[in-house]
């Protein structure tokens, strides 16, 4: 293979040497692609703190709620948007299974609770579209209640945006075969296996119905005013890049802030 003297330079630098050396057998193409990415990812971060600059500034609150398959690549996409900006200025909500107090309250309720203050940005790491697709694939919740949910939800964001709050949602899709891949390196890295859950173990068989009811929440909830933004994530690093354009596209922050 010829490599073109831009490309040898990027493969001389300390992040090219790493992505050659990382893994075996040495695939230089590979190596490139992930210099070009990483240099890409270091760009949309600067203008990341931008937005976070511009939202302390003027007092405005940011919700970003993530969905998808398991193993879609949520968090990891969370980590590298989180990874540069400012701590003190953003949280990332992973919720628990409800308590029996909260089960007994109304359903978007704890959600609200976790909703950003002034200056804030909060990343919802799954959101209380559980009740759209996991909850009533598992048998979490009962018809009348996932009814409720699809019939209030809409409205609940029309609220939500009418205060101002910016809200952007994103579902990230991977194939069933690359999940059945994912899962199975999940399994495989003693690093990693903390990460597969009881839900995961069944979600290749559940496959169907997930698509089942995936469908049936873009269809009723992708609005012009709430609009999805699907991610097709079986490649992780595009698919990242992705998620940030998105974010910097939806929102309107200062692009001229100096940071």
């Amino acid at each position: 293979m010829e490599i073109s003297p831009k490309n040898l330079k990027k493969l001389n630098s300390k992040k090219g040497l790493l992505a050659l050396l990382s893994k075996e057998p040495l695939y230089i193409e590979r190596a490139i692609r992930y210099v070009d990415y990483q240099r890409k990812l270091e760009s949309l971060q600067v203008e990341l703190i931008r937005l976070q600059k511009w939202a302390i500034n003027n007092n405005e609150r940011i919700i970003i709620v993530f969905q998808g398959r398991d193993a879609a690549g949520k968090g990891g996409a969370i980590r590298r948007l989180t990874e540069r900006i400012n701590p003190r200025h953003m949280r990332i909500v992973a919720l628990p299974k409800p308590s029996e107090d909260e089960q007994s309250q109304w359903y978007f309720q704890r959600y609200v609770e976790q909703f950003p203050k002034a200056g804030e940005i909060v990343f919802f790491d799954r959101s209380w579209y559980n009740r759209a697709v996991i909850e009533p694939v598992n048998d979490f919740c009962t018809q009348d209640e996932y009814n409720i949910f699809m019939n209030q939800v809409n409205d609940f964001e029309r609220m939500i945006l009418e205060s101002g709050i910016h809200l952007v949602k994103i579902y990230m899709s991977i194939s069933k075969k690359e999940q059945a891949k994912r899962f199975a390196d999940i399994k495989s890295d003693p690093l990693k296996q903390w990460k597969m859950t009881k839900l995961d173990e069944k979600a290749q068989l559940l496959w169907d119905d997930y698509t089942e009811y995936k469908k049936a929440m873009f269809q009723k909830t992708h609005t012009e005013l709430s609009p999805w933004k699907i991610i097709r994530a079986n490649r992780k690093t595009e698919a990242r890049v992705n998620v940030i354009n998105h974010i910097l596209n939806r929102i309107p922050y200062d692009k001229n802030l100096e940071v």
